[in-house]
């Protein structure tokens, strides 16, 4: 027996990364039954995959599919894929975040401090960072008038069909609970929207692209939504939370950071990025029998690109496992590769940035209140907290 069909999904939740190395070393192309899918480990591999025409976004195996309906911008290609996408890029380009990420997200970051000081409370995934990163998506997509716990209660749900590779009945159950209630809240609002556009991408998905006098159905973006929210909602308040243990368990690169922010911030978010990817995998299929570095993928394999592992490769990076503001820095895979590399990219690296900046301005000095939080998932990895001595 291969070593990758005994890797359970308990293995992987807990702490993927070992095995991943194992896989990267031995068995990079490899089948893992507990996920109902095969790994693609190394880097240059997965540059291949996600690339090459013998591999394709669509997939009758990806969960997303189940969770959030068809067509979604993850799991379709060519101009259905361009159209979807075309709704929701232009306001995430750099240039376009760079106009309006600092007044939307610092108002946003000040007043979930100042609640944060008030609670009582000294978790600041939970009380600061996903509440952050949920309301800054949703004001920024268009929905304006939900409030934070039900948006957090929306990626939590969504992910648990996100990631069903299992297929339990449970998670789907979760997801599809969210999904009406995101459908009863979302329909009303496209209905106004194909009528009265205005600047968001909600209105673009609806409008883009399309002839005078027509609008595209809410059947067709809906899919496509609900992958914006849930990406949207979870990477930058992970990854944020991920930057922070990170200079929490290496306190002289956080001095040096508190000394030089402008210079040293933005590195440490693409490290934190890298050293744990809050999005891990991209899934593609086998279009024909075909071969990666020599080993045979045969048509319709579903396969697993495992970014989170791409991007610990020991032939690109020295020391890879370790949290290193300092490395020489590199692109990473954490939003992804080719025709379906994240589109919220820069919006999401810029609001780590604002959030960053107004937690330290509020409390320059902070420190883990007690054992340093595990981490857990591989598709989705997170602490499972963040709390802090003030």
């Amino acid at each position: 027996m291969r070593y990758s069909e005994t890797i359970t999904i308990e293995d992987l939740d807990t702490d993927p990364f070992p095995h991943y190395a194992r896989l990267r070393a031995a068995d990079p192309i490899a089948p893992v039954p507990a996920a109902n899918c095969w790994f693609a480990t190394r880097w240059s591999d997965i540059e291949q995959i996600a690339r090459h025409p013998d591999f394709t976004a669509v997939s009758d195996e990806a969960p997303v599919n189940a969770a959030f309906g068809r067509p979604n911008v993850l799991t379709c290609e060519g101009e259905t894929h361009a159209a979807l996408r075309g709704g929701i890029e232009p306001h995430y380009r750099p240039r376009r975040v760079a106009e309006y990420i600092d007044s939307l997200v610092r108002p946003i970051a000040e007043a979930q401090l100042a609640a944060f000081r008030a609670s009582g409370s000294n978790d600041l995934l939970t009380e600061y960072f996903e509440p952050i990163s949920a309301l800054a998506l949703a004001r920024s997509f268009g929905f304006m008038e939900v409030d934070t716990p039900t948006l957090r209660r929306w990626f939590h749900g969504l992910s648990q069909g996100a990631i069903n590779f299992e297929r339990y009945p449970a998670r789907d159950a979760i997801c599809q609970e969210v999904v009406a209630e995101i459908e009863h809240v979302a329909l009303p609002l496209l209905e106004r929207l194909a009528k009265t556009p205005d600047h968001s991408p909600l209105s673009h998905m609806l409008h883009s692209g399309m002839e005078p006098g027509q609008v595209r159905s809410a059947e067709m973006i809906l899919p496509s939504v609900k992958v914006t929210l849930l990406g949207g909602m979870q990477e930058p308040g992970h990854g944020a939370a991920n930057l922070l243990v990170g200079l929490m368990q290496n306190p002289a690169q956080f001095t040096a950071l508190r000394a030089d922010l402008d210079a040293l911030l933005p590195q440490a978010i693409d490290e934190a990025l890298r050293w744990i990817a809050p999005i891990g995998t991209m899934m593609r299929t086998a279009t024909r029998d075909t071969q990666v570095n020599g080993v045979k993928v045969p048509e319709g394999t579903p396969v697993s690109c495992i970014f989170a592992s791409a991007n610990r490769d020991e032939t690109r990076w020295d020391n890879a496992d370790a949290f290193d503001i300092f490395r020489p820095q590199k692109a990473h895979m954490s939003f992804g590769q080719g025709a379906h590399f994240c589109a919220g990219k820069w919006f999401a690296k810029a609001q780590i940035e604002v959030a960053m900046r107004v937690l330290l301005d509020g409390f320059p000095h902070l420190a883990f209140a007690d054992d340093p939080p595990e981490f857990r998932g591989w598709e989705f990895r997170a602490p499972t907290h963040c709390r802090v001595a003030l």
